[in-house]
């Protein structure tokens, strides 16, 4: 598992230990599978890895670009994982360690890395992946041509250098917390990019990686198909194929499942508390749940005059009850949001308490801000202008839409008057976020191992491309962001880390709304998958399903 990005959440399935996932089928009932005439406790007791078999899984969201230094969203990054390789990776507790690298050396308290790449690895053109692979991609990314969200990690190196075929090392100025994790990022292979403009090239749509997967078909708006990588140095994958079809509702996902058109998905909390019940799901699926690697937010445009006072934004979140939205979206199955650290890590800040559900004293606040008048419709008013402003959110995620449904009702109980707008993911990201074109957004990011969350909220990344979409911009902020990135020692990330809440918390540029479960399912057929503290999918090349149901069926379009 790779994962060293921080990454628009689609929520789409759930693999990698993002939220993506892997295999599930239908049965006609309780007492034979989706296979045919072989009884589920077979299913159980096969016990021998083979090769072949399809596993059909959906996504909301179409791929915008399978170089996941040029995208930004879970479903480019959850495909160009399997396609391509890094020097390091993070198992399956979390813990960094070597992949497309032999080992690794820290040294100078952390200011040198020494980095041995393993010498059997081979792009899918059969040339061979060396360490200038490795160095072609560093000056890639920081390169100021390159449109890359992810350029930070690399400008913080002070010198690359290349000390063989097959070995290279880092030189840091002073110690950088996040360096092991830039060297989670996939390689690119030079003998094919150099001199190449990256903005210009069909690669992002046909690759050539070293992973445990290739791109077999890409048919735009309806499937992207991997088939297994023969040549892959940790050994072929069991699967044949993955196939991602593009499915951008939930319910219909669900409807493709129980049909046995798709292997597995993610589970809504409505799904899994209500409709995946009784003997046929229980003898046929399996079930897991555990608290999410990311959160949802409603972030505002800080460029809008609109949200400029603080007191108008700490005025929304004091009328906005995260635990209804928890019961009445999530069904229970996740936590209110105070913060962008998930709930029980060592970085969280137990500190802080929620505002809580307050309508009178965002009223106070919206007056303390000028918002006292009220026109024949009940609308608040300051200066002739109605308080109101838009909530963009994307298609065919059903919990940010209700949300934005209970937050619409609960802001116009004091006043403000929402609208609710959905768009197709691709043009949600590429009209919308990159261009600041929102009032107001209902949005999810992964949250990292490590607590750094620069890209998100310094203030250099408050410029189209980069990932501080709502343009906040606080100068302590800044100073803790960086500070918290020069030390490895964890007491003092802490304290650092801490503050960098209170500010958050005080402030409010995000109301961070709730850290969902994550809840997939899967069809017994599929063996192997396990729930880790990286969650489920870590292990995905290991997955195999018994030859009684390798049958391929068709894709549904």
């Amino acid at each position: 598992m790779k994962r060293p990005y921080i990454m628009f959440l689609i929520k789409t399935c759930c693999c990698l230990a993002l939220v993506s996932i892997i295999g599930c089928s239908s049965q006609p009932s309780g007492k034979k599978s989706a296979a045919g005439n072989v009884s589920a406790q077979k299913i159980m007791n096969a016990s021998t890895p083979v090769n072949g078999g399809r596993i059909i899984e959906p996504m909301l969201g179409e791929p915008l670009n399978l170089v996941s230094a040029l995208s930004s969203d879970s479903g480019s990054h959850e495909i160009a994982s399997r396609i391509f390789v890094s020097p390091l990776k993070y198992d399956k507790d979390l813990n960094i360690v070597p992949y497309a690298a032999k080992n690794f050396e820290v040294l100078n308290g952390g200011k040198i890395i020494k980095f041995d790449m393993r010498k059997n690895i081979r792009w899918f053109d059969g040339k061979p992946l060396t360490a200038e692979d490795v160095e072609f991609t560093y000056k890639l990314m920081i390169d100021p041509k390159t449109p890359t969200a992810y350029s930070g990690d690399f400008l913080a190196v002070k010198k690359f250098t290349l000390t063989g075929k097959y070995s290279f090392e880092v030189e840091y100025d002073k110690p950088f917390a996040r360096s092991l994790i830039t060297w989670c990022s996939d390689i690119l292979p030079k003998h094919i990019l150099e001199g190449v403009d990256l903005t210009k090239t069909d690669f992002g749509r046909h690759p050539v990686g070293a992973g445990p997967y290739k791109l077999k078909e890409w048919i735009p708006g309806r499937t992207v198909v991997l088939e297994a990588n023969d040549d892959y140095f940790e050994g072929r994958p069991y699967i044949d194929e993955l196939v991602f079809r593009i499915i951008p509702d939930s319910t219909t996902q669900f409807l493709e499942l129980k049909s046995g058109n798709i292997d597995a998905m993610g589970l809504n909390a409505q799904q899994y508390s209500f409709q995946t019940k009784g003997k046929k799901w229980d003898d046929n699926y399996n079930k897991f749940k555990y608290l999410a690697f990311g959160y949802t937010f409603l972030g505002y445009n800080m460029k809008r005059e609109l949200f400029k006072d603080v007191r108008v934004r700490r005025a929304i979140t004091y009328a906005i009850d995260k635990k209804e939205i928890v019961k009445g979206v999530l069904f229970g199955l996740g936590e209110p949001a105070i913060g962008p650290y998930k709930p029980g890590t060592w970085v969280y800040n137990k500190k802080l308490k929620p505002y809580g559900f307050n309508p009178e004293k965002a009223k106070e606040l919206l007056a303390e801000a000028g918002w006292k008048e009220y026109d024949s419709n009940g609308i608040l008013v300051k200066n002739g202008k109605e308080f109101k402003f838009t909530i963009l959110t994307n298609q065919g995620n059903s919990q940010r839409i209700k949300s934005a449904t209970i937050i619409q009702n609960r802001l116009k109980n004091i006043g403000i008057k929402v609208e609710i707008r959905t768009v197709e993911w691709a043009s949600f990201v590429k009209e919308f976020l990159d261009k600041g074109n929102f009032d107001a957004i209902i949005l999810g990011w992964n949250i990292l191992q490590d607590p750094d969350i620069f890209s998100v909220w310094h203030s250099s990344n408050a410029v189209p491309g980069k990932l501080n979409l709502t343009c906040y911009k606080n100068s302590e902020l800044d100073k803790l962001l960086e500070e918290g990135r020069q030390t490895f020692d964890q007491q003092k990330r802490k304290k650092i880390y801490d503050q960098a809440q209170e500010i958050l918390y005080n402030e409010q540029p995000y109301c961070f709304l709730f850290v969902p479960m994550s809840l997939p399912i899967y069809n017994k057929k599929i063996h192997g998958v396990e729930v880790a503290p990286a969650g489920v999918g870590y292990n995905y090349t290991k997955w195999w399903i018994p030859e009684e149901f390798q049958k391929k069926k068709s894709i549904q379009q």
